[in-house]
């Protein structure tokens, strides 16, 4: 049982640095998560590493204000 499990995470900027590693880091403690960034192939690499782990993530382009 992950300590996130039933939960879900928006991580802004997750498509690399410190926002993926917490992306990952969520996921791998049992979160779905949504994979936030400006950048669509920073966000999806992010998402199929997630995947690949058996977590569950989907990817959210998009820069608002």
């Amino acid at each position: 049982m992950g300590r996130f499990d039933d939960r879900v995470a928006i991580v802004t900027g997750a498509g690399r640095g410190i926002g993926a590693a917490t992306a990952r880091r969520l996921a791998g403690e049992g979160a779905a998560v949504v994979v936030n960034d400006i950048d669509e192939a920073p966000a999806a690499e992010t998402v199929a590493g997630i995947t690949a782990q058996g977590g569950r993530a989907v990817a959210a382009v998009a820069n608002t204000v």
